[in-house]
């Protein structure tokens, strides 16, 4: 159960009950709500994180998906896990990413970027030698990119994990 009340979608702003519906009335945007700033600007660089960039997808969400994984957030992990299944995560990654170093389904880059996930959660940056198996695959932008998708799912599995955001059936929410 939720540490505080969620927000009430029906006495928040105009702008906040349209982000609201945009992301299915989602518990965790109806906790963020709580500050109504923070929310838009939340869902501005999530969207960007998304849908934009050159960062391949695949390797986003397996990043992503790991990244909750070792925060313990396991309202993320089910919530990208079906994300990652959209743009082509294989059933068999999503579930050996538990254990992906001893898994045979990630290519070269996707291990690299699993292990670079990997240091930046459990170490707090990469290794050099990680760091250069990784720019050695990706163009700096997309490094960049998968810096910055880590790093925010890392915030975002700790407000889930802080705030108790409750459960929903995925099918709900993404």
């Amino acid at each position: 159960m939720a540490r505080i009340d969620y927000s009430d979608p029906a006495a928040a702003s105009e702008r906040t009950r349209e982000i609201l519906g945009k992301n299915r009335n989602a518990n965790i945007f109806r906790m963020m709500a709580h500050s109504p700033s923070y929310l838009e600007q939340y869902c501005r660089l999530g969207g960007a994180i998304r849908n934009k960039g050159e960062l391949d997808p695949i390797i986003r969400e397996l990043a992503i998906t790991r990244t909750g994984i070792l925060c313990e957030a396991p309202y993320e992990v089910a919530a990208h896990k079906r994300i990652g299944g959209y743009v082509g995560v294989s059933n068999e990654q999503n579930a050996a990413l538990d254990d992906w170093q001893a898994a045979t389904c990630f290519d070269d880059t996707q291990r690299a970027a699993l292990a670079f996930t990997d240091e930046i959660v459990k170490l707090h940056r990469p290794t050099d030698a990680t760091f250069k198996a990784i720019a050695a695959k990706l163009t700096p932008g997309a490094l960049v990119e998968l810096q910055l998708s880590v790093g925010f799912y890392i915030m975002t599995s700790k407000f889930l994990e802080s705030f108790a955001i409750d459960m929903q059936p995925v099918t709900e929410v993404v």
